[in-house]
């Protein structure tokens, strides 16, 4: 069973390096509709995860081609660090099935935007 965790975590690393998505779009559903975790489990894996600088590698080829804005991205790890803090505080409060469609909301809405350009 530890390979398909494994080819999980490469199949959405080559999709974080190539579109920029990884956990949200891709570990999370996986994780909750392949191998049966509750939205609260799959979202606390994936930023369990996400601790160490997986994006490091990635991050550095996209600085060598002239892609990362530094200031941006420090600001956003500040903001992302004490974020993730406040919402893991407030989501033990939501039963996982809303979770779950509030989840699947947020991505239909962000596609949607995406695809229609708007």
């Amino acid at each position: 069973m530890w390979y398909l965790y494994l080819a999980l975590g490469l199949t959405a690393g080559v999709f974080s390096g190539f579109l920029g998505l990884g956990g949200g779009a891709i570990i999370i559903p996986v994780l909750v509709f392949m191998f049966g975790f509750s939205q609260h489990q799959a979202q606390g894996t994936t930023l369990a995860m996400m601790v160490p600088p997986i994006g490091l590698l990635a991050a550095m080829k996209y600085y060598q081609s002239g892609n990362v804005k530094l200031g941006a991205a420090a600001l956003m790890c500040a903001g992302f660090f004490l974020g993730g803090f406040i919402g893991a505080k407030f989501v033990d409060r939501i039963p996982d099935m809303l979770l779950k469609k509030v989840f699947g909301v947020f991505l239909l809405f962000i596609s949607l935007k995406m695809i229609l350009g708007k």
